[in-house]
């Protein structure tokens, strides 16, 4: 019912306008002097008002809708794209909102009336010219309502744009912010969203694999390393239970490269569990096998003298 409140304070002014008009409609064409612009003045307050309540009208239906979905659920893929497509929705609507006001706004002039009603007679020409010089701007408001139904990422998806990670914090019908996982902001237009490849981490599901990449010595017990990463893995809450796997993925000239790979329920806690699995790895060689550290060898051989 508090969202409601809202919406009286605008309709209750609007109402009252309304109502003066229609109560002193006839009265008003025999006022004179600055009383004679009261009646126009009435009317564009009546036009703010109206829109004023459409606006805030779309607002309670914003969030009546929202108050389904709880985007603070572990699982929120459904809850994040009803809330990707209705902002959406809400702005595009705002938008048509607002240029209509403004449209009823400017007819409501006599001058500004006949200077349209020519304006349409030559509407194929002034189309063309409006058409190419808002070419960019048109494009990409398109840009933005594409992505509200086509949905290539959603609110709080994580991303890799531009070589930085981050989460999709707003999406405009203009421009897209990103939110970098050091806090900074990274402003983009929704075109190069369109135009560009990117990474979705989240786009089916919030879950995760991580990789921890180890470089040691061929003389490392694999067999010990596999163990240690069981026993890590089970002191910790970060990880969810589904994937953990140690291999070895390469050898190389002095170093063996040994990769594992472990699950999480997101992307932050897949960063913390990979950090925290490099650590406690590099101690457990560190404490239990040193030798096993990456080393260069070097071999020196003697040759027998030759006798005279």
């Amino acid at each position: 019912m508090k969202y409601y409140y809202r919406l009286i304070f605008p309709f209750l002014v609007t109402l009252t306008l309304a109502f003066s008009k229609f109560y002193f409609g006839t009265e008003s064409k025999d006022w004179e002097g600055a009383f004679a612009y009261l009646p126009h003045i009435n009317t564009l307050l009546i036009i703010c008002g109206f829109t004023w309540c459409l606006l805030v009208g779309m607002q309670i239906v914003k969030k009546l809708f929202l108050k389904q979905y709880d985007i603070s659920q572990e699982d929120n893929l459904r809850a994040r794209k009803v809330l990707t497509q209705i902002n959406m929705l809400v702005k595009i609507a705002n938008f048509i909102i607002i240029l209509l006001g403004i449209g009823l706004i400017l007819v409501s002039f006599d001058s500004v009336r006949k200077v349209g009603v020519g304006f349409f007679a030559s509407a194929g020409v002034a189309g063309i010219i409006i058409g190419f010089s808002a070419q960019k701007a048109i494009g990409t408001l398109i840009a933005g309502i594409q992505i509200a139904f086509t949905q290539p990422f959603r609110l709080e998806d994580a991303v890799v744009v531009e070589g930085e990670w981050g989460w999709i914090e707003e999406i405009n019908l203009n421009y897209i912010v990103v939110r970098i996982w050091d806090l900074r902001r990274l402003v983009l237009p929704t075109t190069y969203f369109l135009e560009n490849p990117f990474q979705n981490w989240t786009r089916t599901s919030a879950d995760l694999l991580g990789s921890v990449f180890l470089y040691t010595d061929y003389t490392v017990p694999f067999d010990e390393l596999r163990k240690e990463l069981d026993r890590i893995l089970e002191t910790t809450p970060l990880w969810d239970k589904k994937v953990k796997v140690l291999q070895v993925s390469d050898a190389k000239e002095f170093t063996v490269e040994t990769r594992i790979l472990v699950s999480a329920k997101n992307s932050p806690t897949a960063w913390d569990l990979r950090v925290f699995v490099r650590e406690k790895m590099i101690e457990f060689i560190q404490k239990n096998y040193p030798e096993s550290l990456p080393k260069t060898r070097v071999e020196m051989t003697q040759k027998p003298i030759a006798k005279s």
